[in-house]
């Protein structure tokens, strides 16, 4: 690759996901303060997310990898959105902001893809290569969060009770209307499948992989897979409106400690993986889910924030030892012929079919613990806690490494 388009992708790296970063951490706390939702609601708004997860693979697969480069893809999805995020800025009612996000979500999920292939596209090395360009998209997610709470304040007591959240989405829309201009100046990426070439709806899905789940092994992690991320759900609906909730002051910002151990334990994760093997690897980012909740049920804004601190922290182990270290074995299991198909399985397993459970039940749970005096918070983070140890032990004693695959 030249500078010029390293430098291209990743500009588009920074934008993709700075512009998640900007609305989607402070969700939870502008649904509870600003449009007063309850938490049945919120879980509803939250699902938006696995119903773009699920929807993503249609538009990728039957209209980008079929019809159209992928980088123009890009650039419509992101202008359609920015108008979408306006929409969202200038709602006034729940009822009102649903809509909006359900077709937000469902543009922007496929976009996802879209900045993979489009980067793709232009590397000889993808696996020294695609790091050096990724990074710079959890840098963008990074930087939103550092605005949010320590350059506009709208986290702040003062900025929530003003509705100055609301500016989140603004802030995102003009970021989505940017990618969305620049992407028509991004390198050709064409379709995938040749013109007149058939791709069936099972291939889309990723169905021809459910021959994998012959495997009890792989069948044990795939329903494993489901489970662990109804507990994740609760930390994307709840984290922030908790953290707000104790008056932990700039919690968007002090929230992006998560992004960052994120890259740290990536750079660890091959190391780990290596010694430890694929079992124990997963089963210390499934134990890092309960303890995380635990610090977080029994922490506190004064003298125990630093369990807050190292439960936010502990965002690297939770994300890349369970789910970078289940692509890695996924993408072994399968071989050449469903490397493709079974990645795009797990991902609508886990972001669709897992994450639309989790974010029902976390929307019950935190309605369920809600009353004059506010949430019971320790309860809410208790109970995804006990289901995180439950998928834990689960995994532990019915999966069976083999010798040799870590190799």
């Amino acid at each position: 690759m030249t500078i010029g388009i390293k430098s291209k992708l990743s500009f588009m790296m920074f934008l993709e996901f700075f512009i998640w970063g900007a609305w989607f951490v402070t969700l939870g706390t502008f649904l509870d303060k600003t449009l007063h939702a309850t938490g049945a609601q919120s879980g509803e708004v939250f699902s938006t997310q696995s119903w773009g997860a699920i929807i993503a693979p249609f538009i990728i697969g039957l209209i980008a990898d079929k019809y159209f480069n992928a980088e123009k893809i890009l650039g419509v999805l992101h202008l359609l959105g920015a108008g979408l995020m306006y929409l969202m800025f200038s709602a006034a009612d729940v009822s009102v902001f649903y809509p909006y996000v359900l077709g937000y979500m469902v543009l922007y999920m496929p976009t996802l893809a879209l900045v993979n292939s489009v980067s793709f596209n232009q590397m000889t090395d993808p696996e020294k290569e695609f790091s050096a360009i990724r990074v710079w998209g959890t840098i963008g997610w990074i930087v939103a969060g550092l605005a949010i709470s320590y350059l506009f304040h709208w986290d702040s007591p003062k900025g929530i009770a003003e509705g100055m959240l609301r500016y989140t989405f603004l802030m995102g829309g003009i970021a989505s209307a940017v990618l969305g201009l620049f992407s028509f100046t991004l390198p050709a990426t064409p379709p995938k499948v040749a013109k007149g070439e058939k791709v069936s709806i099972g291939q889309v899905l990723g169905l021809d992989a459910l021959k994998l789940l012959k495997d009890p092994n792989f069948a044990i992690f795939f329903v494993a897979s489901i489970l662990i991320c109804i507990p994740l759900a609760f930390y994307y609906q709840n984290a922030n409106s908790f953290l707000t909730d104790i008056k932990v002051d700039n919690p968007t910002g002090k929230m992006t400690i998560g992004q960052a151990s994120e890259v740290a334990f990536l750079l660890c994760l091959p190391i780990f993986f290596k010694r430890a093997g694929f079992k124990w690897t997963i089963l210390v980012g499934m134990l890092a889910w309960a303890v995380r909740y635990a610090l977080f049920a029994y922490g506190n804004a004064g003298d125990l924030s630093f369990m807050l601190i190292i439960g936010i922290a502990l965002h690297g182990v939770c994300y890349d030892f369970f789910f970078v270290s289940g692509q890695i074995y996924t993408d072994s299991k399968a071989g050449v012929q469903y490397k493709s198909a079974a990645q795009g399985m797990i991902t609508l397993a886990t972001y669709g079919v897992g994450m639309l459970i989790g974010f029902y039940v976390a929307g019950k749970i935190s309605d369920n613990y809600n009353g004059p005096a506010g949430h019971d918070w320790r309860m809410i983070w208790l109970i995804p806690a006990s289901i995180a140890a439950a998928v834990f032990l689960l995994f532990f004693l019915s999966f069976r490494e083999k010798k040799g695959a870590t190799e």
